[in-house]
């Protein structure tokens, strides 16, 4: 099977949260199983209301979010343009009409809901290879497990993740001694983010003159993360041990920031150029834009991932990779699976991550060479979803 061409569904939610750094996200398992030579179609059916970027609120008008998908397949993927499915409010439908989307459905080889965002469609084919990917490690098994009354629909979604056929997770560390994520009996299997590198090729051969740079969501949670007694923190708790970073270096360090309750006028105060996130990377060429005029990433990761070990990768991380542009990332148990010498550089601390930004500007070029080798290395598209359909399917 894994050596066949496949018809695919790739189910994402780039149209909830139409924003550059969540297309990409996404739609890039697309565009990289279709550069393979799969029949690869996108789907989202998420139940909700989508995010109006631009009115900064939830809408219960679809348009935005259906002109953002059609004009990125357009844009980057015009041989996808007749290969996508948004459906609004599990009523209507957008691209693709609900009969065609119910055809390919019932043919599919593989439906691969991506960070399980959407609902499984009710007409897959009784063969069809049903792959939950868990891309928020740690957060989603603690949700599993706990099933807390401040997530919308919870058991809904607890059900669906139960009703997939196989589960994998960015959670690369998930088997090592030092992991703390709860496996729940569940047999996970890890994989990574895919980079579809041809799309990043361009800024890879621009000079970087900006700041060290991220984009980041101060705080992504609705409620407590409690796990045995112990609460786990998104991102904002991360970075408030970075705060005091840009008076450590003498290096002109940028955040784009988006979410709630984000301290913008402590971050600027504390030497930080601070930009809105959503909207400095509203589209996916500004998404593009933003890492290409970067010197490199500078960033911390959720405590949730940092704390339970969980090996995670920033997709948002890759991508500057394949941008030739290093990255001084917060080490979650990643060193062990990556290179962190060259390209990557991981800190557990902020006295360390000054240091690893001192290394790579004490010779960035060979910094530079080294990430977009990474990038071709561990993230290429067509090495890591054949990886996973090995992986879904195994001799």
């Amino acid at each position: 099977m894994s050596g066949s061409k496949l018809r695919i569904i790739v189910a994402g939610m780039a149209g909830l949260y139409p924003v550059g750094g969540v297309a990409w996200d996404y739609l890039q398992y697309v565009t990289g199983f279709f550069n393979m030579g799969h029949d690869v179609y996108y789907h989202e059916d998420t139940w909700s209301w989508p995010y109006h970027p631009i009115e900064k609120t939830y809408t219960q008008d679809p348009g935005y979010s259906v002109g953002y998908l059609r004009d990125f397949f357009k844009t980057y993927a015009p041989g996808l343009l007749d290969r996508w499915h948004y459906m609004h409010l599990h009523e209507t439908s957008y691209g693709m009409s609900t009969e065609k989307f119910g055809e390919i459905a019932a043919t599919a080889d593989i439906f691969l809901n991506v960070s399980g965002a959407c609902m499984i469609p009710e007409n897959l084919s009784p063969r069809c290879l049903k792959i939950f990917l868990d891309s928020d490690p740690g957060y989603n098994q603690i949700m599993l497990s706990e099933r807390f009354s401040w997530s919308e629909n919870v058991e809904r979604w607890c059900a669906s993740v139960e009703a997939h056929d196989r589960h994998f997770t960015y959670a690369e560390n998930i088997h090592g001694s030092d992991c703390l994520v709860p496996r729940l009996g569940f047999n996970w299997k890890t994989t990574r983010m895919p980079v579809s590198t041809e799309y990043w090729r361009q800024a890879a051969q621009t000079a970087p003159l900006g700041p060290w740079t991220t984009v980041m969501t101060w705080n992504a949670f609705k409620g407590k993360l409690i796990y045995k007694g112990v609460e786990y923190g998104s991102k904002g708790a991360e970075f408030e041990k970075l705060m005091e970073l840009p008076k450590k270096v003498n290096l002109p360090l940028k955040v784009a920031v988006g979410g709630v309750n984000a301290p913008l006028e402590k971050l600027a105060e504390a030497g930080w150029e601070v930009a809105d996130g959503p909207e400095a990377t509203v589209t996916p060429a500004m998404y593009q834009d933003f890492i290409a005029s970067s010197r490199g990433e500078i960033s911390p990761a959720k405590h949730v991932y940092v704390a339970l070990r969980t090996g995670w990768f920033s997709c948002r991380s890759a991508c500057y990779l394949a941008a030739a542009r290093p990255v001084v990332v917060q080490d979650t148990g990643f060193s062990s699976i990556y290179p962190t010498r060259e390209g990557i550089m991981a800190y557990r601390t902020a006295e360390g991550a000054a240091e690893c930004l001192a290394s790579v500007e004490a010779d960035y070029k060979r910094h530079s060479a080294a990430a977009l080798e990474i990038a071709k290395e561990y993230f290429d598209s067509g090495k890591v979803l054949q990886k996973l359909i090995e992986d879904a399917f195994p001799a």
